[in-house]
């Protein structure tokens, strides 16, 4: 399928695609990249989405469906304005991770992978955020917050626009 026949890959990015593909071997290489690219410019990856990827680089839907399943970095559903990412990784969680995790819970009636009834948060529990000596941590929007409290965890959020 050709940019011209999906909006969903727009020319821009269509030509953005070929740049990128062309750095390997086989269209099919340039899957990870370019599902990152599309949930930067459509918020998530819709099956519509993983259609329109699938028909560029020429798989089934079905093997595009199977990367987006098996790495948790893909949203297959909308997120809130703020994607909110508590480390639940054992140097967090020795740390505290447990009760900053509940208070944000608490605060905002939200359990991991559900988005606030006014879309303001996506709140998600994720294994490892590479700042084991810091914890807790919390990446928000793509800002770490490090050495956390309940209250600050909270206090960070409730800023939030």
């Amino acid at each position: 399928m050709s940019a011209s026949e999906n909006t969903l890959i727009p020319p821009e990015l269509d030509a953005e695609f070929e740049e990128l593909a062309a750095r390997y071997p086989q269209k099919r290489a340039a899957l990870l990249p370019i599902l990152h690219r599309m949930q930067e410019v459509h918020g998530w990856i819709s099956p519509e989405v993983m259609e329109a990827v699938a028909g560029w680089i020429g798989l089934a839907p079905v093997e595009v469906e199977g990367v987006v399943s098996f790495y948790p970095m893909f949203r297959r559903r909308p997120a809130g304005r703020h994607l909110v990412s508590v480390c639940k990784n054992i140097s967090c969680h020795l740390c505290g991770a447990e009760d900053v995790l509940a208070a944000i819970e608490k605060r905002f009636g939200l359990k991991p992978g559900e988005t606030s009834a006014d879309g303001r948060i996506t709140l998600q529990a994720v294994q490892c955020l590479g700042a084991c000596g810091y914890g807790p941590m919390m990446d928000v929007d793509g800002t770490y917050h490090e050495h956390l409290t309940p209250d600050s965890a909270v206090e960070i959020l409730e800023e939030l626009p």
